[in-house]
C-alpha cells in the first residue's frame, strides 16, 4: 500500500550502517539551499533548480497537487501535532511547517491513507479505517523474520470537502479498499482492493459506480496512477511464481499482510489490456509518477543498495529502456509527484533530518 509508516519503519529494519553524506560544493546562485549541516540538493541533482522543505519532524508523505496547483493534501504521523498515526493535512503550496501546524481534514480517527483532489478542487477521496474502529490499529513489523506490510480490511474509500466534512462513502465491500487516485481526465478513480481474494486493480467512476477489475494474476497490485492523458496506469507489483513463494504469499494474504521488499513496475492501459512489465531490477521499485511528457517514469527504487537503503528517484521510458537516476541521497527519497503544469515536483526525504528518523515533504523547482 501506499502507507506513511513503512518511512521509518524501513529505515529501523533494513539500515544497519551509519549513512555518510556527501561533500556540498559551495551552491550556485538560485541552484541549491542549505539548512544545517545537510544539503537540500547534491551536486548531481540536474533536474532540481531549487528546493524548498515544507515539514520538519514526523513521517510526512504523499503529497498530491489540487488541479490548479495552489494546494496540496498530504498525510503525517507527526506526534508534534497531537498524531498517533496517519492522517490528512491540507496546505497552500507557498506554506511551511517549520513552526505552526496545517489544518487537519481528515476525521482524527482511525489512520487514513492516499488523499487525492477531485477535479473541482473542493472535494478529495481518501482511505480510511474508522468505521471499524476510532483508534490507530496495531501495526504489525516483522512476521517470521521478514518485513510486513498490514493490509487492514477496515479500509474504505471516502470523499471529504476541505473542511473535513465526509460527504460519500465510495466503496462497502468486505476487506481491504484503498490506494485511490484520480485521472486527469477526471473521469475515473483507480484504487487496489482485496474483494476478489487477492489484491488488485479496480476502477470506478467518481460517484463510485461502474467498478471494473483491471488486474487479475497473483500478486501485490497497488500505488496506481494514471498517465496524463488517462490512456495507462502505472503501478508496482509482487509476482510470486514459485510454490513456495505463492505459498507464503497467500499465507500472509489471509492473516491481511504482505512483504513489500520484492517489487517491480507495471504498466497498461487505463482499461487493464496491453499488461507489461516495466522493470527487472530486484529488490523494491515503487512509488511511480508519470512524467508530464507521459513518455516516462519517475520512481523510487533500492535496487543499487546493499542492505536495502538508500532508495532513490529514478527515470525510466514506458518502454522500459533509458534507465536513470535523478537524486542522489543517502537515505530515503520516494512519493514523488508532479503538479499538473509540470514545473514542480512534490516528494519525500529523509534528507536534512538531522539524523533523526524523520521523513519530510520537499517541493523542487523542476528544470530539464
Amino acid at each position: 500500500m501506499r502507507i506513511l509508516f513503512v518511512l521509518s519503519l524501513l529505515f529501523v529494519i533494513t539500515s544497519c550502517k551509519t549513512e555518510t553524506k556527501p561533500v556540498v560544493e559551495t551552491p550556485k546562485e538560485a541552484t541549491s539551499l542549505m539548512a544545517g549541516s545537510d544539503t537540500l540538493i547534491y551536486p548531481e541533482e540536474k533536474y532540481f533548480k531549487s528546493i524548498r522543505q515544507i515539514t520538519f519532524g514526523g513521517d510526512n508523505a504523499e503529497a498530491y497537487w489540487s488541479w490548479d496547483d495552489k494546494q496540496m493534501i498530504f498525510q503525517s504521523n507527526n506526534e508534534a501535532w497531537g498524531m498517533e498515526c496517519d492522517q490528512m493535512f491540507l496546505m497552500n503550496i507557498e506554506e511551511n511547517f517549520k513552526d505552526k501546524k496545517p489544518p487537519m481534514i481528515s476525521t482524527g480517527m482511525g489512520r487514513t491513507t492516499c488523499a487525492y483532489f477531485l477535479p473541482d478542487n473542493k472535494h478529495y477521496v481518501y482511505g480510511s479505517t474508522h468505521l471499524v474502529d476510532t483508534a490507530c490499529p496495531d501495526v504489525p513489523l516483522r512476521k517470521n523474520g521478514n518485513y510486513v506490510w498490514p493490509v487492514y480490511n477496515s479500509f474504505d474509500i471516502f470523499v471529504a470537502d476541505l473542511e473535513g466534512n465526509i460527504t460519500a462513502q465510495l466503496t462497502n465491500e468486505p476487506g481491504y479498499d484503498a490506494e485511490a487516485t484520480v485521472s486527469p481526465k477526471g473521469d475515473k478513480i483507480v484504487f487496489t482492493s482485496d474483494r476478489s481474494g487477492d489484491l488488485e486493480l479496480y476502477t470506478m467512476n467518481l460517484d463510485g459506480s461502474d467498478v471494473k477489475q483491471i488486474t487479475d494474476e497473483l500478486g501485490y497490485d497497488g500505488g496506481a496512477f494514471f498517465s496524463p492523458d488517462g490512456s495507462k496506469l502505472i503501478f508496482r507489483a509482487s509476482r510470486p511464481k514459485t510454490p513456495e513463494a505463492i505459498k507464503k504469499y497467500k499465507d500472509l494474504l489471509a492473516q491481511g499482510l504482505v512483504e513489500p521488499t520484492d517489487m517491480e513496475l507495471f504498466i497498461c492501459d487505463a482499461d487493464g489490456s496491453n499488461l507489461k512489465q516495466l522493470t527487472f531490477l530486484g529488490n523494491a521499485n515503487w512509488s511511480p509518477f508519470f512524467h508530464p511528457s507521459g513518455n516516462k517514469v519517475l520512481f523510487s527504487s533500492n535496487f543499487e543498495a546493499e542492505k536495502g537503503f538508500p532508495f532513490n528517484l529514478y527515470f525510466i521510458d514506458i518502454d522500459g529502456k533509458n534507465l536513470e537516476r535523478v537524486t542522489h541521497g543517502e537515505t530515503f527519497d520516494a512519493f514523488p509527484v508532479f503538479s499538473n503544469d509540470g514545473k514542480y515536483l512534490a516528494f519525500s526525504s529523509n534528507r536534512n533530518n538531522g539524523g533523526t528518523r524523520d521523513t519530510n515533504l520537499f517541493i523542487a523547482e523542476w528544470q530539464e
